[in-house]
């Protein structure tokens, strides 16, 4: 067998199509993000403006969690020692579990490694729990919760995205007494546009179904506290088990759900990506309690972010740019081919020093690419001025069009 000649194809195939992924090595600059240096294949360096990090409120140099972090450090050293279940549990991993916990008004909450962890370790565990539950997921859930409704060998229905109706129609088909489990996002990521969340919970109620919201781009950013679109909306008594990450909003990483006692003594004891995983190093619970605890009171930050964003929107729609508007911090630009959508991320970088990454399949359909932006309170009006004005001079030398795809 020539194993090499099938790893060839199979890369090929993806530079064939315009969308092979390259890695950017950058240095991020402690106190000046989003400032960075980029170092070229040759050696050389470059200055950057990073456009497509998710630490959207520059909460990773924020120096309470740095603080937080060095004091960790300094008192435990570098690693947990080992699972939750036989060393790596600290006392910083319970009080990031408190924070979490308070945060959104649930009785208790359990961190893993990443929230792609948490969704997959939980959902594919749910079944074993609740024998013959049906999971009925958006058909735009992120891949986590995708992989972990695939592999938890239990009974799933996708409904159309946000489409209520459908989603009706198959609680309907399903037998009153099975048990039942309603999926689906806070914001979704691509597009940026928010799910129906009291209309979800009505029907959740109306058929008996529990309620699992991933809020990994909301928490930090939205409702009174940084609990997310759910707080915002006055919802989190109405839902049952709330995904969220520590690693955009919060500036560190991990991640976790947040739910009630029962629940989350029933996951940790029965979901083989927590019972089996090294637990987060001390210093990373430390710093991710901090920031959870400095963004409970700064609303001021949350403003900015979102001033920042609809900032950005208007001036790219004064320009005629296709931008996918639904009223988030999240800012796509639709350029509908992989090739231009690579060669725009290109020039920014090369050409102007701002560094934003091109979203191409399978992140999002065939036919929808687009660059990705995401503002900050950090990024100052010389940052947004320069990118509007190379955004404006690339979107005519790459020949595309300036449509209206806003809605």
């Amino acid at each position: 067998m020539l194993y090499d000649d099938y790893l060839d194809a199979a890369l090929q195939r993806l530079h064939d199509e315009g969308r092979y992924r390259t890695f950017i090595d950058i240095e991020r600059k402690k106190g000046q993000f989003p400032h960075a240096v980029w170092t070229k294949d040759d050696g050389s360096q470059s200055p950057i403006s990073v456009w497509c990090g998710n630490d959207y409120l520059g909460m990773g140099q924020n120096t309470a969690v740095l603080d937080a972090m060095h004091e960790a450090v300094d008192a435990t050293g570098a690693g947990s020692g080992g699972t939750r279940n036989i060393s790596g549990t600290t006392v910083y991993h319970k009080r990031l579990e408190a924070e979490l916990a308070d945060l959104h008004q649930k009785e208790a909450a359990l961190i893993f490694t990443s929230a792609y962890i948490a969704n997959d370790a939980t959902l594919s565990t749910l079944p074993k729990l609740f024998p013959g539950m049906v999971i009925l997921s958006d058909s735009l859930n992120h891949a986590s919760m995708i992989e972990g409704i695939r592999r938890n060998g239990g009974d799933k229905r996708i409904f159309q995205h946000n489409n209520l109706d459908d989603l009706r129609e198959q609680l309907v088909a399903l037998p009153a007494n099975c048990p039942k489990l309603i999926a689906f996002e806070s914001i979704y990521s691509m597009d940026g546009d928010f799910a129906p969340i009291e209309a979800i919970c009505d029907l959740a109620d109306e058929f008996g179904a529990l309620t699992y919201i991933d809020e990994v781009h909301a928490v930090g950013m939205y409702g009174p506290r940084g609990a997310g679109v759910a707080e915002r909306d006055g919802l989190l008594d109405r839902i049952d088990i709330i995904n969220g990450t520590l690693a955009k909003a919060y500036g560190v990483m991990g991640g976790y759900i947040a739910t009630s006692a029962k629940m989350a003594d029933a996951i940790r004891s029965y979901a083989p990506g927590f019972i089996f995983t090294t637990s987060l190093p001390p210093a990373v619970a430390a710093g991710a309690a901090a920031s959870v605890a400095f963004l409970k009171t700064a609303n001021d930050l949350r403003e900015a972010h979102q001033a920042a964003a609809a900032s950005l929107k208007i001036r790219l729609k004064a320009l005629g740019l296709p931008i996918i508007d639904h009223g988030s911090h999240i800012v796509p630009v639709h350029v509908g081919d992989p090739v231009k959508c690579k060669l725009l991320s290109d020039r920014l970088l090369e050409d102007f020093g701002i560094y934003v990454q091109p979203i191409n399949f399978p992140t999002v359909p065939r036919g929808t690419e687009r660059l990705r932006f995401t503002p900050s309170p950090v990024h100052g009006a010389k940052e947004m001025d320069a990118l509007v004005a190379a955004m404006d001079q690339l979107w005519s030398h790459c020949a595309l069009n300036r449509a209206d795809l806003t809605g």
